[in-house]
């Protein structure tokens, strides 16, 4: 089974076509209609769907760092910093997480790019 995603809000378009030409199985924020819910109901959205969350808002780390500390499950966090991967390195490692991993791999836990 592939690692399912979910981009964030502030994912540039470049990285969700990229990965959707490479047949990732990827949905966003804006087209579930969460661009603008706060970081813990989104977390319990990408929960309900089963799908990672890749994110470059530094701030959802925090709640995933909350999670991990009181015991609630998330699928998994991906998070790259805007200033240090490039778009083109965003979109190869998500490519080799989402085809080579299992989602297991990522529960309750962040993933930092690059890898």
């Amino acid at each position: 089974m592939t690692i399912q995603l979910y981009m964030d809000h502030n994912v540039p378009r470049a990285i969700t076509d990229g990965l959707r030409v490479r047949g990732v199985d990827i949905i966003t924020a804006l087209e579930d209609g969460t661009a603008e819910v706060d970081d813990p109901e989104l977390l319990d959205r990408v929960s309900k769907l089963e799908r990672v969350l890749f994110t470059r808002d530094y701030n959802l780390l925090q709640e995933a760092t909350k999670r991990q500390r009181t015991g609630i499950l998330f699928p998994g966090i991906i998070y790259a910093h805007q200033l240090r991967i490039s778009i083109g390195d965003c979109i190869r490692n998500l490519e080799i997480i989402a085809k080579a991993g299992e989602p297991e791999d990522l529960l309750n836990r962040v993933q930092y790019l690059p890898l």
